[in-house]
């Protein structure tokens, strides 16, 4: 009977003390929760970048102070002047879409009538601009529930886009920090590996999420940045209307693995309707340039040995957006490639042992 109340006692004694332990997780969980993607960004940006970070300690005689600074001033410039540049091409362009369709000015220019000749598409694609081109107006009506929702989309996709923004820049802060003190993050990461798998294997599994998040995020963050940004200036150079939200939309189906010729083509059609002949060439060079960039850069960034379905890309990027916004479109690409590499390399070490 004393060892029965002696092991309630001590049962007791765990429930209570696991379930405050419990409580304070999930309360500590509540009160991070709004900077839990922050900071899963500031980790990935600070890892990808770490070896830049090394070679400018050296540069700046082992003042990592001074190389951290520098590179969050570089990355917020970088984040910056491109979505000033983009936002105020798209709210130009929306304002005077706006006004030119609520004073009756705004005009559809006629296609040339060689487009009648394309195959398949050519005579409806030239029946219903010709169309819109004589009444916008009218057009329009036929699409209202359609222009409805697009709409609603557009300015939810717009709010989204600037609350990233915000979220890009507390990350890019969190890097820095994380890169200031480097050593001591290091170390703390594979402190918590090794508790969860053992000193060997939580070096090695530090190891391998760290080749993981460096070579996704400058195979794929990155070469899709790239591309956002170069079809952008492309954009703006021919004077697209609203060239900022066709750019952040390369951004997005780039970064799904898609590419940007879905959105590139319709405008080189317009560039064409529109455009003198030589502008119009010169754009879709630069535009099958931009596009094809991802078939040059990606083997040269990705490893070999982190080499990823696009199944498994494409899933995490669609649902971090889901979850998470634009910000998770990118985290979510990076944690489940992560997530799905470690995986594979516990299953393939479980087959060997």
């Amino acid at each position: 009977m004393v060892e029965q109340r002696e092991f309630l006692a001590n049962a007791i004694e765990a429930s209570v003390r696991i379930g405050l332990l419990l409580v304070l997780a999930a309360w500590c969980f509540d009160i991070v929760q709004p900077f839990v993607i922050p900071i899963a960004w500031g980790i990935i940006i600070a890892v990808a970048q770490y070896p830049g970070y090394r070679r400018l300690c050296v540069w700046f005689g082992g003042r990592r102070r001074a190389a951290a600074i520098l590179i969050a001033t570089i990355d917020l410039l970088v984040l910056l002047v491109p979505a000033v540049l983009l936002s105020d091409t798209l709210l130009d362009g929306l304002q005077g879409f706006a006004k030119g369709l609520q004073d009756g000015t705004l005009a559809v220019p006629r296609l040339p009538e060689s487009v009648k000749d394309w195959p398949l598409v050519g005579e409806p694609l030239s029946g219903f601009w010709n169309q819109a081109s004589q009444n916008l107006a009218a057009t329009a009506a036929k699409f209202t529930p359609q222009l409805k929702a697009a709409a609603g989309w557009l300015l939810s996709t717009a709010a989204g886009a600037g609350f990233s923004v915000l979220q890009f820049i507390i990350a890019i802060v969190i890097a820095g920090a994380l890169l200031a003190q480097s050593e001591a993050s290091a170390g703390f990461a594979r402190a918590v590996a090794a508790r969860l798998v053992g000193e060997e294997k939580g070096a090695d599994l530090a190891r391998l999420a760290e080749t993981v998040v460096r070579s996704v995020t400058k195979g794929i963050l990155g070469v899709a940045l790239i591309q956002a940004i170069l079809a952008g200036i492309g954009f703006m150079v021919m004077g697209i209307p609203a060239a900022g939200l066709w750019a952040l939309l390369c951004l997005l189906l780039s970064t799904v693995q898609i590419g940007i010729f879905p959105i590139t083509v319709p405008i080189l059609i317009y560039v064409f309707a529109t455009a003198d002949t030589v502008p119009a060439v010169l754009f879709l060079v630069w535009s099958l340039i931009v596009g094809s960039l991802d078939n040059v850069l990606k083997p040269l960034v990705l490893g070999r040995g982190v080499q990823v379905p696009m199944a498994v890309i494409f899933v995490g990027a669609i649902g971090g957006f889901i979850s998470s916004g634009i910000i998770g479109l990118f985290v979510g690409a990076v944690v489940l490639t992560l997530g799905y590499k470690l995986l594979l390399a516990w299953v393939y070490e479980r087959a060997e042992g």
